[in-house]
């Protein structure tokens, strides 16, 4: 092993160390804090999601649920490629359960994304693939694109290719939602599966 990668690989252990013991937002997790992330440097596929919640939280591991389940479906990953940090790279918007509200889960902690983000991606690949699932990686990563909804933007994925692919978040909302615009299963699904193949 060369001394740049033996360098690579000591940055990745360290910060992934540091993002473990993050407290930073331990006073507002009624749960307390778990950070669940996964990454190592050569993950050329990046999925940046919302943040964990429950079921996650309990077992440790990210999309550990059913939106997980048709995420993988979506792009066409086993789960044994997709929890492969070689190959994928698991970072939420929050890295922590942020509880729950009085419709759902609470939004991803603000502090997570702009403390811990760039110094992930900085590890990875300039040749990486991001997946921005759900509306609020795409605001931290689409700025250009906030006047359009989500759905516009996820119609539009080839404006932010060949570095950026929108996608809805796959909860169970999604299924209305898909039925709503069937163009997204005959179109942005087959080019979002070809697009995670070049990326792996």
């Amino acid at each position: 092993m060369n001394t740049e990668c033996s360098t690579a690989l000591a940055d990745t252990d360290a910060l992934l160390r540091a993002i473990k013991d993050c407290r930073v937002c331990a006073d507002m997790l009624a749960a307390g804090p778990r950070p669940i992330v996964q990454f190592s440097v050569t993950a050329r596929l990046v999925i940046i999601g919302q943040a964990p919640g429950t079921r996650v939280h309990d077992s440790g591991v990210p999309w550990d649920d059913a939106s997980g389940a048709r995420l993988r479906e979506w792009t066409g990953l086993s789960d044994a490629t997709f929890y492969d940090p070689a190959r994928v790279a698991l970072v939420p918007m929050g890295f922590c359960y942020p509880g729950t509200g009085a419709s759902g889960d609470l939004p991803p902690r603000p502090e997570c994304a702009p403390l811990w983000h760039d110094r992930v991606l900085a590890l990875l690949p300039a040749d990486r693939l991001i997946l921005l699932v759900g509306s609020y990686a795409q605001a931290r990563y689409l700025s250009q694109a906030r006047a359009l909804s989500l759905t516009e933007r996820v119609r539009r994925w080839q404006d932010y290719a060949p570095a950026h692919f929108p996608l809805p978040h796959p909860s169970w909302r999604s299924s209305g939602w898909m039925k709503q615009n069937p163009w997204f299963a005959d179109n942005v699904l087959p080019a979002l599966q070809a697009a995670v193949r070049r990326s792996l």
